[in-house]
């Protein structure tokens, strides 16, 4: 009798390979970040963020106060770092305050 042999991948294995065929994984990793913006910079900040976006793998931040746009500046090299842990390297490779 012969074994049927089946190779069972781990479902979020399953969902990588799924984007990356039907090349959405780009996107997808984009809306992760956004999505995780409180998470990943506490309520304080999040709260005094307008808008965000990712565009060639550059992330704008418009901030409400200008005081706090100059403050983050000084933790770009920690925030990205902390982006490139998380999300994996290259997906934002660099943070721009406005």
């Amino acid at each position: 009798m012969a074994k049927n042999q089946h190779s069972a991948i781990h479902i979020s294995e399953a969902i990588q390979e799924l984007l990356k065929s039907h090349h959405l994984k780009p996107k997808f990793d984009e809306a992760n970040v956004i999505a995780s913006w409180e998470q990943i910079v506490g309520k304080a900040i999040a709260k005094r963020t307008k808008r965000i976006n990712i565009k060639n793998k550059v992330l704008f931040v418009e901030l409400l106060s200008p005081s706090m746009k100059h403050d983050l500046g000084y933790h770009k090299t920690q925030m990205l770092e902390i982006f490139k842990k998380e999300f994996g390297e290259g997906v934002v490779t660099e943070v721009v305050f406005m």
